[in-house]
């Protein structure tokens, strides 16, 4: 690994100057990018943790088991940065296009560290994806425990999803969760969507203030709910009642989600205390799960405020 070189004495610039530096930088990182790799912009993103060596620590091709999530490419950079997705570096190449200029003042505002890379760097990076020059490093989620999601609210209202793999689907629950009033999300570590960029992007930036908890086992998170006094009830479409007549909405609840295809597992199905049921009149045969959580989380939180 090439050692990495100062060049000359560093600074953080101004916010205004910002575009004019990193297009000076670039020249100079396309000249010596087979050397140094990846340099920083300055002392800010040194003191804010990014790595400033040729292959930052942690970091791995795309594809690895450990590897680091990576949005790349200049409009998916653009609109995760506008939503808010927590970015822990951004890579850029230059600055001479408007998107990535605007993905360097956003990233700059916000804190995050930009960071010189030459083309092959990025390349390897990206595991060869078409970056455009562009790529934002996402720092990862801290979940939650699930037994915390129990004392954001009197009387607790949880979410819990099964089956949901579609991250876009997750940060659609979420965000009709925090605008229902509920504690938060609960997922499973296996088989199940986590909190990456896509449902940072979905959620509409609720993901900062909702949290999302991970269990092991979802059906024995649902019983610890029960035992602390939880009733637990699951949408499915073999459900007895309708959302719209669950009388226990304003007592403590868990709410479990299915996925659109497969609907409840045949354990969390067995776990619930009751099946509610969205009717459907129209010709629709499902829901998008995101939608079924929106319908069903309404009707609850309208119950609530009678």
């Amino acid at each position: 690994m090439a050692k990495r070189r100062k060049k000359g004495p560093s600074f953080t610039p101004k916010a205004e100057d910002r575009h004019w530096y990193a297009r000076r930088q670039a020249a100079r990182a396309a000249k010596n990018a087979a050397r140094t790799g990846t340099r920083t912009l300055g002392p800010r993103a040194l003191a804010q943790g990014a790595e400033s060596p040729a292959r930052p620590a942690g970091t791995r091709r795309a594809n690895g088991p450990d590897a680091p999530e990576l949005v790349v490419g200049r409009n998916p950079v653009v609109e995760a940065l506008r939503a808010g997705v927590p970015g822990k570096a951004l890579y850029v190449v230059s600055d001479t296009d408007e998107r990535i200029r605007e993905a360097v003042k956003i990233a700059g505002d916000r804190g995050i560290p930009l960071l010189q890379a030459g083309r092959s760097e990025l390349d390897r990076l990206t595991d060869g994806a078409v970056h455009q020059g562009i790529a934002l490093q996402v720092r990862p989620y801290r979940y939650a425990d699930p037994e915390e999601l129990l004392q954001r609210g009197t009387p607790p209202l949880i979410v819990a999803c099964d089956g949901i793999t579609d991250p876009r689907n997750l940060g659609a629950i979420v965000r009709s969760a925090a605008a229902f009033g509920a504690n938060g999300v609960v997922i499973p570590e296996r088989r199940s969507a986590g909190v990456t960029a896509g449902t940072w992007k979905s959620s509409a930036g609720t993901l900062a203030n909702l949290p999302v908890a991970q269990t092991t086992n979802l059906t024995r998170q649902l019983k610890a709910y029960q035992q602390a006094g939880c009733f637990v009830a699951g949408l499915d479409s073999r459900g007895a009642i309708t959302v719209a007549d669950l009388e226990i909405a304003d007592g403590p609840l868990v709410l479990v989600v299915g996925s659109e295809g497969k609907g409840l597992s045949r354990l969390v199905a067995e776990t619930c205390d009751m099946l509610a049921t969205i009717p459907m009149p129209g010709r629709a045969e499902s829901l998008n799960a995101g939608v079924a959580a929106g319908i069903a989380l309404y009707e609850i939180a309208r119950r609530r405020a009678a």
